[in-house]
């Protein structure tokens, strides 16, 4: 699967969710990156396809233990330092248990497993064919799934940034599904034509996330299966909804369509086998696994189906994260909007306290929690220390 955009809902309209009348603080407007000229395009193309020729010849696991290398040494770089800092405190707030010691060690192995990935995204083409994947792919928990994307009924596919999160949807195409992922077209035309190409080839269909809005609704009627990265931040528009006892901003998308259709959810991931050592034994071996599967007769006589589809799909990212901590970004942002009511600095609305303490996993300890930090986030908006 590839990205979506982390701003708005990819296939609901912009005017899709009302606005409520009350006027929120300002957010700081970012200024636009200055488009990279045509030319310099084949220029940097040219230059990831050396790194990835070098791959190719020098092997993927010596190429991956240079690049776990120079993972480490970016993650101390005094640039990334507000990056590193952000890492920690994610790991701190969802593994409270932890000492700083194993905090830090997650956060430093989560860059050196970006960098690995950097390797195998240029050899995965090369590698993972119809009948050599099995040397590099161990299929796991996915007989339930099997049966839902064989029955050829509509089916949405999701998963997060944790392990490789391109082999899910790669090792079901390869299996002869012909699986849609959704993404932002990369700034690099050369190096986004070449993605487009290698994993076409593979049978795994790549959709423009502008004007996805006309396009998977049709793959998802088709019963063709549909695949998202959910954990990104959804914007101020999208659902607030429990990951890691703090409110996140998830997308609608996923539900609504679901909903619209009648399909079951699929929540995977890929995970590095690695074994002892995390990126020091670093291999380009994997794992692929159901965590979740949700179906409409979950939903069906849930009070609100949207916002239970939504919290469940999160709770199983979470459940992916929890396999393996070392394998997701967590120097994303994933909890960077925040929703009206600490935006405004008013108490936890009864309404969504509800809804959460309706949630079936929610303990009454963890619906404190969620309020808990909501208090401690709107008091750091207010005093202007967005994270």
């Amino acid at each position: 699967m590839s990205t979506v955009s982390e701003r708005d809902d990819p296939i609901v309209p912009s005017d899709a969710a009302a606005s409520a009348p009350e006027a929120v603080p300002p957010r700081k407007k970012k200024r636009k990156k200055k488009p990279l000229p045509l030319p310099l395009h084949y220029g940097a193309y040219g230059a990831v396809r050396s790194i990835s020729a070098v791959a190719n010849i020098a092997g993927i696991e010596p190429s991956m233990h240079a690049m776990a290398h120079l993972g480490n040494i970016y993650a101390h770089l005094p640039i990334n330092r507000a990056r590193l800092m952000r890492a920690e405190e994610n790991i701190q707030w969802c593994f409270p248990d932890w000492d700083a010691s194993r905090v830090r060690a997650t956060a430093m192995e989560a860059y050196r497993h970006l960098f690995c990935l950097g390797a195998e995204i240029g050899v995965t083409p090369r590698l993972l064919t119809q009948d050599g994947y099995a040397a590099f792919i161990e299929l796991g928990e996915l007989d339930e799934a099997l049966q839902t994307l064989l029955s050829g009924q509509p089916c949405v596919m999701i998963t997060g940034h944790c392990g490789n999160w391109e082999l899910l949807g790669y090792t079901l195409a390869l299996l002869g599904f012909p699986v849609h992922a959704l993404y932002r077209p990369l700034d690099l035309k050369p190096l986004d034509e070449w993605l487009h190409q290698t994993r076409s080839r593979r049978g795994l269909t790549l959709v423009d996330k502008f004007g996805a809005s006309e396009v998977v609704p049709g793959i998802v009627e088709r019963g063709e299966p549909v695949g998202f990265i959910a954990d990104q931040n959804a914007g101020d528009r999208g659902l607030f909804v429990p990951f890691f006892d703090r409110l996140a901003s998830a997308y609608k998308t996923i539900g609504l369509l679901a909903m619209k259709f009648d399909a079951p959810v699929l929540c995977g991931h890929a995970v590095r086998m690695s074994g002892t050592g995390g990126s020091a034994g670093a291999r380009f071996r994997y794992r692929v696994d159901i965590v979740d599967l949700i179906r409409p007769e979950d939903w069906h006589d849930q009070p609100d189906p949207l916002y239970y589809i939504t919290a469940r799909y999160r709770r199983a990212i979470e459940e992916m994260v929890r396999r393996a901590p070392e394998q997701y970004l967590w120097m994303h942002r994933y909890w960077k909007s925040r929703p009206r009511h600490e935006r405004l600095g008013r108490p936890f609305p009864d309404a969504l306290r509800e809804k959460i303490a309706a949630l079936p996993w929610m303990t009454p300890e963890r619906v404190e929690r969620v309020v808990e930090r909501s208090a401690q986030d709107a008091a750091a908006w207010a005093a202007g220390k967005r994270k």
